[in-house]
């Protein structure tokens, strides 16, 4: 949140390696990439097309200095038509992101309920990503499961971190640092997910009912509840 970021790409690859070697089971690690949310924009003075820019330049020196940790591309942007530009930005310097085991999306966490992020995701599924959302929550989840390949969040830990302990514990004030709460919050999610696989996306019934919505010009039960 400082408008750039505080350390070199040189301190961030000896950080990363350290991570992965110390802590371990890295599967990937993101780049140093530049979110496009307008609070950040006005941070910045820059605009969408820069900080897509930096982000695919980063990755590229990344993966030049530091072939053996496994970095994943990120795609940024604010509208749908800026992630497609984000994806030919990735081309120009023969990245193929259809041949990368995951690819990042992001500066979408607090829209991740909203169902045009879901078509966005949905979107660019379709052009055979396999897609990691950044800071998706449940409702995100309900929407999008289908077209993401893994995805993150915190609001566990959020929900932990405020409310008394949820476990029973007579040890701990809060789940915030709680193993068997952080596992029922896992249990919650694999439910959610396979859920809303087996039913298939819900966006063609929400679809519907907004242009229904738009038609007649009434607010339908339950829409506001998806976004």
């Amino acid at each position: 949140m400082y408008g750039e970021w505080t350390i070199n790409i040189r301190e961030y690859v000896k950080l990363t390696r350290r991570f992965r070697d110390e802590i371990g089971k890295m599967d990937w690690a993101a780049p140093m990439d530049w979110m496009c949310e307008p609070f950040i924009l006005e941070m910045t003075k820059k605009n969408v097309l820069t900080h897509q820019r930096r982000t695919v330049l980063n990755y590229v020196a990344l993966m030049e200095m530091a072939p053996d940790v496994p970095w994943i591309p990120v795609l940024q942007g604010w509208h749908p038509s800026d992630y497609l530009r984000c994806i030919d930005l990735y081309a120009r310097y023969r990245v193929d992101l259809t041949k990368l085991p995951v690819v990042g999306v992001g500066s979408i966490c607090r829209r991740q309920g909203e169902v045009r992020i879901a078509m966005l995701l949905e979107q660019l599924a379709g052009c055979g990503l396999k897609l990691h959302g950044f800071g998706i929550k449940l409702k995100g989840l309900e929407l999008a499961a289908n077209s993401l390949y893994s995805a993150d969040s915190m609001a566990w830990s959020y929900t932990a971190r405020r409310l008394p302990t949820q476990c029973g514990s007579k040890t701990h004030k809060n789940c915030a640092n709680c193993y068997e709460f952080a596992e029922d919050w896992r249990d919650r999610v694999a439910t959610l997910i396979e859920r809303t696989r087996l039913a298939g996306s819900p966006l063609r019934e929400v679809q519907a009912d907004i242009f229904s919505s738009e038609e007649t010009g009434s607010v339908l039960p339950g829409l506001s509840e998806a976004l």
